[in-house]
């Protein structure tokens, strides 16, 4: 049988990609100069926001699951640490170097489609380590990420 691992620590680092989430999105929402995407980037800002309230509820609850079976904890731990650290807001401040350039819109924009797409990926994976009477928060939250992209999508066209 393979070893145990707290199944809340993949929701804490769910917590803090929503925290970093939402700082970015704070930010870009200031230094937007459309009103459509100031009030594009306070929306998802209030998104992150509130799945980070979701991922913190969840990190309360969950406690130790079996890892998969076709890996060991360390081959295991070191894909996770892969997702978290190369996830765009964990990337060598590549996340405060887009935010200084963020009177660019566009780069903004792409930015944060660039956040939500490693944020699905992310929690996809989260998806499989939680238990099944979990499994449903983290699959709605999954679904409001890729309508975030899809906004996000819809606004880079526009402009």
């Amino acid at each position: 049988m393979a070893s145990f691992f707290h199944a809340n620590e993949i929701a804490k680092a769910a917590v803090e990609i929503e925290r970093k989430g939402y700082a970015f999105y704070r930010k870009v929402a200031e230094l937007a100069k459309s009103e459509e995407t100031r009030q594009l980037f306070e929306y998802l800002a209030g998104e992150e926001h509130k799945h980070e309230a979701i991922f913190q509820s969840l990190y309360d609850r969950l406690g130790k699951i079996d890892l998969p079976a076709w890996s060991t904890q360390e081959e295991y731990g070191e894909y996770l640490d892969a997702l978290i650290t190369s996830h765009s807001l964990f990337t060598g401040g590549l996340a405060e170097k887009y935010m200084s350039q963020a009177a660019d819109e566009d780069t903004a924009i792409r930015m944060a489609m660039a956040f939500e797409k490693d944020t699905i990926l992310f929690f996809m994976e989260m998806r499989e380590l939680t238990p099944d009477s979990e499994k449903s928060v983290v699959k709605q939250c999954i679904e409001e990420e890729r309508l975030h992209l899809r906004r996000l999508t819809e606004r880079l066209k526009k402009k």
